[in-house]
């Protein structure tokens, strides 16, 4: 896989890989190259079975610093669409992904940096990190979705109507990030996650994530019944007896 743009690392001793956003020059401003690098890594991550988590970090001070504008100067009304639906094919095939996906952010993320962060199951913030929606601020529209559906419709409208930045604790308070930690920390608090998920069953926790994210979208009786079909197959396949023998010798709760 020839990624000129993006870096993608699987740890040969853990099930774990990290895929970079590596334009710093440019400070990792999404442009077509950049989509389709990560789009390909992230295929490549969701066909690979001995993967049990993925990290979504940048290399330099900025996770994304949003669309390509310079990029998007020269592009005529079907080239900018084009390059539109494929940011949004990105963001969704990294929300698809089956397994535990969690963003880093060690700097500001505007625009299309924070879709990329809000298609993740969670995200990991040092103290100096930022996030911004300033898209209808720019005469344009997106993070229309995500956004509402993380910290709730007004907080939506507030954060994209004044595109303001949100700075790591409020974004921490109001849902947009999970933890926020010193910079010197964040590594070791990343690699500590990274290990505690991936030593996790990956079967169970694909199935968490799934029944999760699709639980959201269906009533609660709905999501109940996809639980206990979900229980069913566990059981069927016999799965659970290498869990549950992680904790011979405790005690444990239905």
């Amino acid at each position: 896989m020839n990624l000129t743009t993006a870096a993608l690392q699987i740890d040969p001793s853990r099930p774990i890989a990290r895929l970079t956003l590596n334009r710093p020059q440019a400070r990792n401003a999404l442009n077509t190259a950049l989509c389709h690098d990560l789009h390909q890594a992230v295929l490549a991550v969701a066909e690979n079975p001995a993967i049990h988590v993925l990290i979504i970090d940048a290399n330099g001070p900025v996770f994304c610093a949003g669309a390509d504008l310079k990029e998007r100067q020269g592009m005529d009304d079907d080239q900018i669409r084009a390059r539109r639906l494929r940011a949004f094919a990105l963001y969704a095939a990294i929300e698809a992904l089956p397994i535990p996906v969690f963003a880093v952010l060690d700097g500001p993320a505007v625009g299309s940096g924070c879709e990329i962060a809000c298609a993740c199951d969670f995200v990991i913030a040092s103290s100096h990190a930022s996030l911004r929606y300033p898209e209808a601020r720019w005469g344009t529209v997106g993070a229309t979705q995500r956004l509402p559906r993380i910290v709730g419709r007004r907080m939506a409208k507030e954060l994209m109507f004044s595109g303001r930045a949100v700075e790591a604790q409020e974004a921490l308070r109001i849902g947009l990030v999970n933890r926020v930690v010193a910079r010197e920390a964040l590594a070791a608090c990343v690699d500590e996650l990274a290990a505690t998920i991936a030593d996790g069953p990956s079967h169970a926790l694909r199935s968490a994530k799934r029944l999760i994210d699709s639980g959201l979208d269906d009533s609660r009786h709905g999501a109940l019944a996809r639980e206990i079909l979900a229980i069913e197959e566990n059981l069927n396949a016999g799965v659970w007896k290498a869990g549950m023998s992680t904790f011979s010798g405790g005690t444990g709760r239905d």
